[in-house]
């Protein structure tokens, strides 16, 4: 369930693809009971009907060229909400985990995604890149660019972290 919620950033959609991994991993029982692999073969099943399903579901891929432009030619990003500077401070791991979460979820879908396939997921980029059917050159591009998103979205202390 945390891979698709992390995916998908929607509780709704990703309960919806959860139990539709658990259909399918019940009709496939008799094989996952007797292996010791079931907990991959359960994830790599999520990660893939999330990926259907965004792919199914979208109306397209915002590029990020299709961004408004600022007056410097570079790209206005939709960040909406930069938190205080003290925020990491004297803050435990969970709430720290739970802050990057919602960062996460808050981030547009074309910079989400190749972000959690790579951070969470463990994939490489070439994986990233034929899962997304793209380029590797933008997979790249949208993990940086997204990596920024995200250190917007956190504040300026997890913003030396990435620049």
């Amino acid at each position: 369930m945390t891979t698709a919620l992390r995916l998908l950033a929607d509780q709704q959609q990703a309960q919806d693809v959860a139990q539709n991994v658990f259909l399918r991993a019940y009709t496939h029982f008799e094989m996952l009971s007797q292996s010791a692999s079931a907990g991959g073969w359960l994830k790599t099943v999520t990660r893939n009907e999330c990926l259907n399903h965004l792919t199914r579901h979208r109306k397209r891929w915002r590029l990020f060229s299709d961004y408004p432009q600022t007056e410097h030619g570079g790209p206005e990003l939709p960040v909406e909400a930069v938190l205080d500077q003290t925020w990491l401070d004297g803050m435990d791991d969970a709430r720290r985990e739970a802050h990057v979460e919602r960062a996460l979820a808050a981030l547009p879908q074309a910079f989400r995604v190749p972000l959690v396939l790579f951070y969470f997921e463990d994939l490489a980029y070439a994986e990233i890149a034929q899962q997304l059917q793209c380029s590797l050159a933008k997979v790249k591009t949208d993990i940086h660019r997204g990596r920024l998103l995200l250190a917007q979205q956190l504040g300026p202390k997890a913003r030396e972290l990435y620049t």
